[in-house]
């Protein structure tokens, strides 16, 4: 996803955000988080279960059992039967065939992306984010503090997770910020710069409130994370 060249901006951009702060800040650049499998199955069931009775209301209403009340006279019960067969029969292979095609449908990468609920998405992404920060964070002590940067590509998400500490000193301002710049990257095709104007929002934020106390310990990667 990204170039060497990508790879060694960001990593200078960490470094000199690091040089004056004590905290460390982690960059995650994820391809997509998940292959939301479960998907095309939620539309296809949908589309399964309202398509037919949407259909008989736009009009097939052969498919419908008012023909067995139309056709109905005394001595045609085998007749009635046989409507009755054949009205759920359509019916059942309608929305057997209308179950395939959506989910078959769905399942191009390119729908399934389009048709997955930003919620879930969302979700997803602060799933992963958070697995990565305490991830990183096993190898500092609870003292030293540190913010993950993640973002999906292909979701179009962004998740920034902050040591306890760090939240409690710089507030929700610089995090929205430093999330708007990755997005707006993304947006543009240039996550990479998106990362980079990040970074120096977490670490103008991370000077303020942490600054520098000696030679950077670097226990965490300077260079992104790409999964």
């Amino acid at each position: 996803m990204l170039t060497t060249n990508d790879h060694k901006r960001i990593a200078d951009a960490i470094t000199e955000a690091e040089s004056k702060t004590s905290g460390e800040i982690f960059c995650v650049l994820a391809h997509e988080v998940s292959r939301y499998r479960e998907v095309p199955l939620l539309w296809a069931s949908v589309a399964a279960l309202a398509g037919p009775p949407l259909l008989v209301l736009l009009g097939l209403r052969r498919l419908a059992l008012a023909d067995i009340f139309t056709s109905w006279t005394d001595d045609s019960l085998s007749s009635v039967e046989s409507l009755i067969v054949r009205a759920l029969s359509t019916y059942s292979l309608l929305q057997a065939g209308l179950f395939l095609i959506v989910a078959l449908l769905v399942s191009l990468p390119k729908v399934r992306r389009l048709m997955t609920p930003r919620f879930l998405k969302r979700h997803r992404v602060r799933q992963l984010a958070r697995h990565h920060f305490v991830a990183s964070g096993a190898r500092l002590s609870h003292a030293e503090p540190h913010i993950l940067i993640y973002a999906s590509l292909q979701d179009r998400q962004v998740e920034l997770v902050a040591h306890e500490a760090i939240h409690k000193a710089v507030g929700e301002g610089p995090w929205n910020a430093a999330v708007a710049a990755v997005t707006e990257g993304m947006k543009q095709g240039k996550p990479t710069d998106g990362f980079v104007n990040a970074i120096k929002i977490c670490g103008d934020a991370l000077a303020a409130h942490f600054p520098s106390s000696g030679p950077a310990k670097n226990q965490l990667s300077n260079d992104i994370l790409e999964v």
